[in-house]
């Protein structure tokens, strides 16, 4: 039977998982926006995600939350340690979010311009800085004996971290390119289709050299695989899924494209999640790792807790869903469109 922590490290991994599908594809749009001309497609591109960006935020949010609730030890451990780059991650977002409502307020050319590149500036800035978080994550850091980071923004900017940084900014704009021939038509359309190819590229050869330099250097992620053979499917599903997308597009099932991005971001995030287990946050040295057992709450506050997620999470779903159904089909400029 599955005990308290393992269940709540299941839900966090889920709510975060569910952010990197979710607000991984419109970082991955903000990445790809410069690479548009025309002030219409520029504005096509804002709206294919101005209706759910901030609902996508909601996942961020609530995942921190029940890391907080359930591993108050390893929320402790993170957020003061990484408290620079954290800041500079929610600057990037509140900037994004300024310059997606304030780009099309006026209509001169410098203004939306100066907009533009700083919607695309803080997408990538957003991206990069989570993958060297979570690369951190991976690859260690620096504990004492109290579980208290020992270090600065620049000990967490080794070359791992930088390289699972690009990774994930290649994975978001591949999984946003996507999206975009989902929601477009025409000639911008045909314009996208095109970047599809290359950000899988890009991915592919990111995800390839992360992948060597992880079975290298942090050996310990791949323990769980060679326990349980099992957990092979995970990889292989993964590069099944990626696979998977250009024969999609090539037939024109955008929205199969996208379900094959989706269950390769989630076979990722799958994949981080096993090799990590049971570590919340692993240290240089393995004796002072946070792990699901010494950084939870108690029994109780896990127990009541899950009763609060069984009922805020299905709500937090139904509002997702509702808003992706409201807002189905192509983007078209309206008035009222940023």
């Amino acid at each position: 039977m599955l005990d308290l922590p393992t269940i709540w490290f299941l839900l966090v991994g889920a709510l975060l998982a569910g952010y990197a599908v979710l607000d991984g594809f419109d970082l991955g749009v903000g990445a790809l926006h410069l690479l548009v001309r025309k002030d219409e497609h520029r504005r096509v591109l804002l709206n294919a995600i101005g209706p759910v960006w901030d609902g996508n935020e909601v996942w961020l949010v609530t995942g921190g939350g029940a890391l907080f609730a359930a591993f108050p030890v390893a929320y402790a451990t993170v957020f003061s340690g990484f408290y620079l780059a954290m800041i500079l991650v929610l600057f990037a977002l509140v900037f994004r979010a300024v310059a997606i409502e304030f780009r099309s307020k006026q209509e001169m050319g410098w203004w939306r311009q100066g907009w533009d590149v700083s919607f695309s500036a803080a997408s990538i800035g957003s991206a990069f800085l989570f993958g060297v978080a979570f690369g951190n994550v991976i690859w260690g850091i620096p504990l004492d004996a109290a579980g208290e980071f020992r270090g600065t923004l620049l000990t967490l900017l080794h070359p791992f971290a930088l390289l699972t940084g690009v990774t994930t900014v290649a994975l978001f704009m591949m999984h946003g390119a996507i999206y975009l021939a989902l929601k477009t038509e025409g000639e911008l359309q045909t314009l996208v289709r095109g970047w599809i190819a290359r950000t899988i590229i890009f991915f592919v050869i990111c995800y390839g050299t992360t992948t060597m330099a992880t079975l290298l250097y942090a050996p310990h992620m791949g323990e769980a695989i060679q326990r349980h053979p099992a957990f092979f499917a995970l990889p292989l599903l993964t590069m099944l899924a990626v696979a998977n997308v250009p024969r999609e597009i090539h037939h024109g099932r955008d929205g199969r494209a996208f379900l094959s991005s989706t269950l390769a971001v989630l076979g990722l995030f799958a994949l981080t999640g096993v090799g990590m287990y049971p570590n919340l946050v692993t240290a240089l040295d393995p004796e002072r790792s946070l792990t699901i057992y010494n950084a939870a709450s108690s029994p109780r506050t896990l127990g009541i807790m899950l009763v609060m997620a069984a009922i805020g999470i299905p709500l937090v779903v139904a509002y997702t869903v509702s808003i992706y159904w409201i807002f189905r089909g192509k983007v078209r400029l309206d008035p009222s469109s940023y």
